[in-house]
């Protein structure tokens, strides 16, 4: 897989590279803050205005639809356009909505159709976003230092994603969840500030192109060409798809029914959090040399919470196996990203990076919205051994790509064909944190 590229792109000085990795983080971290809570204010505030568990289900499907709908559309924008700009739209689109939202709650009762419309918006910002931010972040590092900036850039984000969520529930507490929504819609617009400031002098200017469909077409060869790329993002199209079912909606009413209540189901939901951090902790130190092996080998024990809620285990026994869980899902993320930036060439990384996303994300809506009928059909437990048995079929299956099994770390030194030119490493203040954007 590994050969000399023939293209040379211009490379981004410490100096610029540090200032864009800071930036990048930073906005993240406060995005990550206000979002996580957020997403609790309004399911209480669904709850509040006099809505059911249906209701609450309504509201996060129309975030989740345009999310799938617009991904590959925004990801051949953002190889289209300077990708800060991009980044910075749908924060101010994300800003607006919130702040819509914010203001029907603290003023009286929003209808469900408000609600369903403003988390739209923001669904839709963050289908345009994603892509963007993941191609700034990729064309921002250096080769040599890829892995311990994405390992760091993720630990940063799963904090402020643990923190997010305790911040909220603690303000949801305290006070309105209309007041956690403006905090969020006050978190985009400080993100967006920081954003704007992104430097994109090292990017080349890109070619005129066909327009919008011939984008996508070109995004797509470059995705269906790799076998490594189209399998991977197949496999976790039912991984994910197997994690959500299983801890979405099972995993809370085990815990009702068999654990104790919910608190119990909290102490997992942290335990998982604190794994994640822990391997993302793990790669700022480990490179592995066969990335995408060592990746996919760690996605099997993904399979051990569903087991875990269909035995059930005792709270200790589940606490365990969810910060196992996430060591391995972070070890996974970061090798990910890692062949991402060393594989694809940088002008086709946000367009790469929509078709990873859709196909991660698409079946995860059909998953939760089918796993009461399979309850209610085979029963939970033998419903959350499928989802076991899912997830590691299709990565035993993935084992059998050669590509997976042989890629490898490409030398400091060298570069992959057409991938992203290695620049000046990344200024030591700089490495304070950075998979996924948020």
């Amino acid at each position: 897989m590994n050969v000399t590229s023939t293209a040379d792109a211009p490379e981004l000085p410490a100096r610029r590279s540090g200032r864009n990795y800071r930036l990048l983080t930073a906005a993240a971290i406060i995005t990550g803050l206000g979002t996580h809570g957020a997403l609790i204010a309004a399911a209480f505030a669904v709850l509040q205005s006099g809505g059911d568990g249906g209701d609450v289900g309504l509201v996060a499907a129309a975030r989740a639809t345009p999310l799938v709908l617009f991904l590959l559309i925004g990801g051949a924008i953002a190889d289209r356009l300077p990708r800060h700009r991009v980044m910075v739209a749908a924060n101010a689109l994300n800003c607006v909505s919130q702040a819509v939202f914010a203001w029907l709650v603290l003023a009286g009762d929003p209808e469900l159709w408000q609600m369903m419309l403003l988390t739209a918006l923001c669904g839709t910002g963050q289908a345009f976003f994603n892509p963007a931010a993941e191609g700034m972040l990729m064309s921002s590092v250096d080769r040599e230092q890829a892995s311990r900036a994405f390992a760091l850039f993720r630990m940063a984000m799963q904090g402020a994603t643990i923190g997010g969520a305790a911040l909220g529930g603690a303000m949801i507490a305290a006070m309105d969840p209309g007041w956690v929504l403006a905090v969020d819609a006050a978190a985009f617009a400080v993100a967006g500030v920081l954003r704007a400031f992104l430097d994109v002098g090292h990017i080349p200017a890109r070619e005129p192109g066909g327009g919008l469909l011939s984008d996508l077409r070109d995004g797509w060869r470059e995705f269906i060409g790799r076998p490594w790329l189209w399998s991977i993002v197949a496999q976790f199209s039912v991984v994910v798809a197997a994690v959500a079912a299983a801890e979405s909606v099972y995993g809370p009413l085990v815990a009702r029914d068999e654990l104790g209540g919910p608190r119990p189901w909290g102490f997992a939901l942290a335990a998982f959090g604190a794994g994640t951090l822990g391997g993302a902790l793990l790669m700022t130190r480990w490179k592995p040399r066969r990335m995408l092996l060592v990746g996919t080998l760690c996605v099997f024990p993904l399979a051990l919470p569903s087991a875990a809620l269909a035995v059930p285990l005792p709270v200790a026994g589940l606490c365990l196996v969810m910060f196992v869980s996430g060591v391995c899902i972070e070890v996974f993320g970061v090798a990910w990203m890692t062949t991402l930036h060393q594989e694809i060439p940088e002008e086709k990384l946000s367009r790469v990076s929509a078709y990873d996303w859709f196909g991660s994300v698409a079946m995860m809506p059909l998953a939760t919205a089918l796993a009461g009928p399979v309850e209610m059909l085979v029963g939970r437990s033998r419903a959350l051994w499928g989802c076991a048995a899912l997830i590691v079929l299709v990565t035993g299956a993935v084992l059998f790509v050669p590509e997976v099994r042989r890629l490898t770390r490409a030398p400091a030194t060298t570069r992959a064909a057409g991938a992203v030119a290695p620049r000046e490493p990344v200024s030591a203040d700089a490495e304070g944190a950075v998979g996924r954007l948020g």
